[in-house]
């Protein structure tokens, strides 16, 4: 077949003509940049490419039929043909680009990411963006028409690439007429009403695990036991994802804070270095139950240095935090760790432990954990799942998303088995919405929502719809607690057990996104207390 097509004119002329291998490249690259950002199927990736050659052999591209001489020059779109790149390498890696989320780990520390799996694909991006470079540079240079065309180019890429979108996005705070929106509706937690005995509380976040799974059609028996653990809960439906509450570090604050996560930006002194604290300016969860005489602990199986997770955790009244480094010397196999750290039977032992540790005190216990088993592209599913769900095939996330809902499951078993889990209230909740794993197509498929029950301490099992975000859990865990708060609010969230109505049910979750962007004065309230001038701090 090859051998007959190499004796085709047109088939044989590409073949030896140096051009057509720039221009094939050039419009493979294109194709991979349309279909990727969109989450089309591949067979687009042909048609653009295809379409884009024939356009190069319509208009003789590379091969003008009045030539000039190649002209050694550097074309002007190059940075941000770079650019490009990049946003179309975060498009693929993470599904949605949040600029965000970007800027907060730059200046939190990436020490403990565990993304190693990601390095041979970072590779391959800069191998092939660097080829379709070259290309591009061999196009300018040899045809006259394109050294006028890629000037105007370069505001095209300028103008289309999203993430320069998010960027001149938040740049818009410095000009609006209202940058306080927000910050005029936070309200400061105030405890109004305690209980006479103080519940324990173990808040566990599942890490990426959104209750769309909850659709057997598109996922099957994924989210069964979760479903199984939801007969004896308050469900929640309806938990929306605001914007800047995307990422584990954003969603705990939104969740325990009320209030989104607004990267530092320019109110933080060092630029380019890690920060000293993360939202010291508002109380959250932590400072509210520390002041009322709890013991707190934090336990998650990755590195506590990673986006600052540590620093928000010692800030906010916690008195152990427990990460990696703190809990891998425990470990019975040495071994038995993923990139992230550790997996999730692990975990949850070692959390038993610490419950009956804090449960024989005296004092009322909080534990907050967090889970690895879902975490994108693939997970990490421990190896206890594998007697009951056979072997993982390495990139099925719906196998990953089971065997958390399993674990976890089995986890609550043992503590009320135990007794662990008297006069408690247990929080079952996803950090935030998943990034791009094996499923992301049927994901993104429909509406998305988060996962969010609650469990013990007196409360009646029902499922309930209501339209919200995660910035409500932290009134709606102060009310099941038995803490009243004002109004039943706590910084942006209104307990979702009262009648007022949350942000999303008065405004939409469209519009409150659109006033993020401009907001200027929350961002300064949850950072208040970050020194700007002090050198030493």
């Amino acid at each position: 077949m090859l051998h007959l097509l190499s004796k085709l004119p047109l088939v044989r002329h590409i073949v030896h003509q140096p051009r057509w291998w720039a221009l094939g490249f050039i419009g493979l690259c294109l194709g991979h940049a349309v279909v990727t950002p969109l989450t089309l199927s591949f067979l687009w990736m042909l048609v653009v490419t295809l379409c884009w050659l024939a356009m190069a052999w319509l208009f003789r591209w590379g091969n003008p039929r009045h030539p000039r001489p190649p002209k050694r020059i550097w074309p002007w779109s190059l940075i941000p043909l770079i650019m490009w790149w990049f946003y179309v390498y975060m498009a693929d890696t993470y599904g949605d680009v949040d600029i965000a989320a970007i800027f907060f780990h730059l200046q939190a520390g990436m020490e403990g990411h565990g993304g190693g799996k990601r390095f041979l694909t970072a590779i391959t991006y800069t191998l092939a963006a660097f080829i379709s470079l070259v290309a591009f540079v061999w196009l300018v240079r040899h045809d006259h028409r394109w050294r006028l065309w890629e000037r105007i180019l370069v505001l095209f890429l300028l103008a289309t690439n999203p993430l320069l979108f998010g960027i001149t996005q938040r740049s818009s705070t410095m000009v609006t007429e209202d940058g306080a929106w927000l910050d005029r509706r936070y309200i400061e937690p105030n405890i109004v009403q305690t209980p006479d005995d103080p519940p324990n509380l173990l808040y566990i976040y599942l890490e990426s695990i959104e209750r769309t799974y909850d659709d057997k059609e598109r996922f099957g028996d994924a989210y069964d036991d979760f479903n199984a653990i939801g007969e004896d809960a308050l469900v929640f439906e309806g938990v929306r994802q605001l914007d800047n509450t995307g990422w584990t570090m954003a969603g705990m604050i939104a969740s325990q804070c009320g209030a989104p996560l607004m990267p530092a930006g320019l109110l933080h002194d060092k630029q380019f270095e890690p920060l000293d604290h993360v939202v010291p300016g508002v109380d959250c969860l932590g400072d509210l139950l520390d002041k009322r005489g709890y013991q707190l602990t934090y336990m998650g199986g990755a590195s506590k240095d990673f986006a600052g997770k540590g620093l928000f955790y010692n800030d906010h009244g916690f008195d152990n935090v427990l990460g990696r480094d703190e809990l891998e010397p425990r470990l019975e196999d040495p071994d038995y760790v993923n990139s992230w750290g550790l997996y999730d039977d692990s975990l949850y032992n070692m959390l038993v432990e610490e419950i009956r540790d804090l449960d024989s005190g005296d004092a009322p216990w909080g534990v907050v954990a967090l889970t690895l088993g879902a975490h994108p592209p693939f997970g990490f599913p421990a190896d206890s799942c594998k007697e009951r769900q056979g072997e993982f095939d390495g990139e099925d996330i719906l196998y990953s998303v089971e065997c958390t809902g399993w674990l976890t499951r089995r986890l609550l078993d043992r503590l009320e088995q135990a007794g662990l889990l008297d006069n408690t209230l247990v929080v079952i909740a996803s950090d935030h919405l998943s990034m791009k794993v094996s499923a992301w197509d049927k994901l993104v498929g429909s509406d998305r929502e988060n996962t969010l029950m609650f469990l013990g301490n007196g409360v009646e099992p029902a499922r309930m719809r209501r339209e919200s975000t995660t910035l409500d859990i932290l009134p709606t865990i102060l009310a099941l607690m038995g803490y009243a708060t004002e109004s039943h609010r706590a910084g942006l969230g209104v307990s979702l057990l009262a009648d007022p109505q949350n942000l999303v049910e008065r405004h939409g979750i469209g519009y409150l996104n659109e006033r993020l962007t401009e907001e200027s004065a929350l961002q300064e309230r949850l950072w208040e207390g970050v020194d700007r001038t002090s050198p030493t701090h």
